[in-house]
């Protein structure tokens, strides 16, 4: 049967007809999704308007509109009809009598109708109370009777919203935000709510009322295939049900996946949560530009004033190499060349998460449609920008979602594709897996002072449910996963296998410490065996941590922290030993000895810089690529050496991945130990390093304190506008027990930032001790520091006065 054939059913049989009409069109298998959807408003058009013909017996200023998702031409088997009845306030009783007739027949039927009757006046008074009245006259639909008055009630709403939009939109924007916080986020929800949750219909029809405005407009691109394919699910979901709900229960699932021919109702979840997600990040997108443009309108006056009349320029300031902040949004630089920078979006992401602010969509998509894809094993740079995006806290996830929406992340990691919005059917657990694992990192980045290799603990956060797109153990083949993605990443052999045995093993501690005996020793050995160093189990600790607290509230407690917290220490015993001594130095080079003879010749400060190779992969095709840039320095053994040498490259925007500190044993002929040799890799922050001679002559001023560092660091940070970011852990110094014979080792665990290394150097010589060797690493945006310091006459710090030293190193750090 055609649709005009359903039609003319209808209009040959009155109501009845109608319904006959309704119930074949619903019950045609072969016609769904937004065909039948039209078809059966078109169906009820028909309808409708004959009964208002017939009712309104000449009845003139009077007209039958559609509101609503009626108005759109959307009717869902169970919808409501939204009607207005609207009239030029003639003849009130004969409206009203018209309106019986109308209202019953729909009644009669069994249909759900949201009906009103107003003139043009009294629909836009009420409109501007209430604005969910305006959002349904938006989409206002002439059906029957007097088309002017219809169409001058369209042109007055669509008038008046444009006009009151600046104080409108933030109302709406407030109403979503309300609902959002009811309803909770469709796109993690196991029973949700296809309409009133977050990334639902209702959000998708508030982005239709923004663009309508002319303010701002939604990112189209995949929109209008989200809000169909919610649609579709509501429909089967009717269907199936019988009734007209917008709850997707458990017990519903597998049918309305079968309806829509779905593989199972994981399927269904899954095709339900993307299509939430990219109704969610459009609505962020459109909010933040409609925020951007309200505040520019509000601010535009007074620039004008102040400029004299000249277009403002929006200012823009520098995060990382290629990416700026702009109106509050992290944007690329005019010199940016996605097409040549395979790095840029990793770290177009971390400047943006670790400066708290959301990455522009234009920005995203340029990268995304020119960006080159990452070489394997990854760049070194590559491998820190990741580490630094996953421990960036909070703002991570709304800066990974963004790279999402645009298919950054699955190109950058293809194995995140079958983990995407993966639904997990256990009422523990919150969240999808793919969301599971950037909470499991953001947890994890509350840790990272707790261990030695931050940037092992934050990658194995994102992998250590990985294997939950296979079938079987999901952690026996996450193991398998993690060590592809761990080496393609970059990551050497070592690290490869611990980040494997941390995704093999991360059930182990919570699991023995809660169904096993800890009293029994070879419970104890048979994780020590499995874990296999005490690195590892510092690690594994963490990651236990962080991934329950990510579960939900209900998988961790502090009973169970204290079980595992007990099964950690009898481990931890079984695997002590020997504690090693201060690392030895390996042997100087030629250029080193080299440049230590002209430094104790000279009595000043000696330097060279050279690039340095990034070692090859013990697999892989390709070149060696450079690393950084090699930085050795020679300087006559004086005091302030160290925070002079760290507040000349701080002032030079040099970002310092690796140094070390040591005391140069001089050949024969020479004052043994009166020279310090200081081997550092560093990096531009943005821009070219600079000269050699430049760096010697800041240099020579900062050790002859004619240079005022700390006053050219504060002038400068004074200089950029402060930004909210995210707040990282706080500083941790401590003394490491036992762990040199021949001096006190002070373990500094911080948030890196330009010139820390500057504050850490300055507390230490304010202390009054003198540092044999330091050996600091960045990793990602985490400082992992140690420092070998002694009395002033080299023998190792007293207990309670390595304890003040460490005491006041953390107090400044904090200050």
């Amino acid at each position: 049967m055609t649709s005009t054939d359903v039609r003319n059913e209808a209009d040959d049989s009155g109501p009845s007809g109608y319904a006959a009409a309704r119930l074949r069109l619903l019950g045609e298998g072969a016609r769904s999704g937004p065909p039948r959807r039209a078809a059966l408003a078109e169906l009820t058009d028909d309808w409708l308007s004959g009964l208002f013909t017939a009712a309104a017996d000449g009845l003139r200023g009077v007209s039958l509109v559609a509101v609503g998702g009626y108005g759109r031409g959307e009717l869902s088997p169970r919808s409501d009809l939204d009607l207005l009845l609207l009239h030029d306030g003639g003849d009130t009783k004969a409206v009203a009598a018209l309106a019986d007739r109308l209202w019953y027949p729909v009644w009669d039927l069994g249909l759900a109708l949201d009906h009103s009757v107003r003139t043009p006046a009294e629909a836009r008074k009420t409109a501007g109370e209430d604005l969910k009245v305006q959002l349904g006259l938006l989409d206002a639909r002439h059906l029957a009777g007097d088309l002017g008055l219809t169409a001058g009630l369209r042109t007055t709403v669509l008038a008046d919203w444009r006009n009151q939009a600046p104080k409108r939109l933030p109302e709406l924007q407030e109403l979503c935000a309300e609902r959002a916080e009811r309803q909770g986020e469709l796109q993690y929800l196991l029973e949700p709510d296809l309409k009133e949750a977050r990334g639902g219909l209702r959000d998708a029809t508030a982005l239709r009322a923004v663009a309508a405005s002319w303010l701002a407009d939604a990112p189209r691109e995949g929109l209008a295939d989200a809000r169909r394919s919610l649609l579709d699910v509501r429909d089967a979901l009717h269907l199936t049900t019988g009734r007209a709900t917008d709850r997707l229960a458990l017990q519903e699932q597998d049918q309305v996946a079968a309806d829509l021919g779905l593989l199972d109702a994981d399927t269904l979840l899954r095709q339900v949560y993307e299509a939430a997600r990219v109704i969610s990040y459009a609505s962020d997108v459109t909010w933040r530009e409609v925020g951007r443009v309200l505040r520019s309108r509000a601010v535009r006056p007074r620039l004008r004033a102040m400029l004299g009349g000249g277009k403002p320029v929006p200012e823009r300031s520098p995060l990382a190499e290629g990416v700026v902040e702009q109106d509050g949004e992290v944007v690329l630089a005019r010199a940016a060349r996605p097409e040549r920078d395979p790095v840029l979006p990793l770290r177009a992401a971390a400047a943006a998460a670790q400066a708290g602010l959301p990455l522009s969509l234009h920005a995203v998509r340029r990268m995304a449609a020119h960006g080159r894809p990452l070489p394997t094993p990854w760049p070194a740079e590559a491998r820190e920008q990741l580490v630094t995006l996953l421990g960036s806290g909070r703002p991570t996830v709304d800066v990974w979602e963004a790279l999402e929406a645009e298919g950054l992340i699955t190109r950058l990691l293809p194995d995140w594709e079958r983990v995407r919005c993966r639904p997990q059917r256990n009422a523990v657990h919150l969240w999808t897996v793919d969301r599971h694992l950037i909470e499991t990192a953001v947890r994890a980045s509350e840790l990272t002072r707790r261990v030695s290799r931050p940037d092992l603990l934050l990658v194995a956060a994102l992998l250590h449910d990985i294997g939950k797109g296979w079938p079987g153990d999901h952690s026996v083949a996450g193991e398998i996963i993690a060590k592809d993605v761990a080496a393609r990443i970059g990551f050497d052999r070592t690290d490869v296998a611990v980040l494997s045995a941390l995704v093999r093993h991360h059930l182990l501690l919570v699991e023995t410490a809660t169904r096993r005996d800890l009293e029994d020793p070879a419970t104890v050995q048979s994780v020590a065996e499995a874990v296999g160093t005490q690195s590892t189990l510092e690690l594994l600790h963490a990651l236990t941590e962080a991934d329950a607290l990510a579960t939900g509230p209900a998988a961790w407690s502090s009973w169970r922290g204290s079980l595992v917290a007990d099964l950690v220490k009898r481990v931890s015993a079984v695997l002590a030993g020997d504690t090693p001594d201060e690392p030895e130095a390996a042997a100087p080079t030629a250029e080193q000895e080299r440049l230590a003879v002209e430094a104790f010749r000279t009595g000043g400060p000696v330097l060279a810089l050279r690039a340095q190779p990034e070692p090859p992969a013990e697999e892989g095709p390709g070149e060696p690529e450079p690393l950084g840039v090699e930085l050795v320095i020679a300087v006559p053994d004086q005091p302030g050496v160290l925070p002079a040498v760290a507040g000349v490259l701080a002032m030079h925007r040099l970002t310092v991945r690796t140094a070390e500190l040591r005391a140069l044993e001089l050949p024969g002929g020479f004052e043994e130990g009166s020279v310090l040799l200081l081997n550092w890799r560093v990096a531009a922050e943005y821009g070219s390093l600079p000269q050699a001679a430049r760096l010697r002559a800041d240099l020579v001023r900062a050790l002859d304190g004619s240079l005022g560092i700390a006053a050219r660091l504060a002038e400068r940070d004074a200089a950029y506008p402060r930004r909210r970011g995210w707040v990282a852990p706080p500083p941790r110094v401590t003394v490491a027990p036992a762990a040199s014979h021949h001096a006190t080792v002070i373990e500094v665990r911080a948030q890196d930032a330009p010139g820390l290394l500057f504050r850490i150097g300055r507390a230490l010589e304010e202390a009054g001790v003198r540092v044999r060797s330091a050996h600091v690493s960045t990793l990602g945006s985490n400082a992992v520091d140690a420092f070998y310091v002694t009395a002033p006459k080299g023998a190792p710090l007293p207990g309670e006065e390595a304890a003040s030293v460490a005491r006041a190193l953390e107090e400044a750090l904090r200050a």
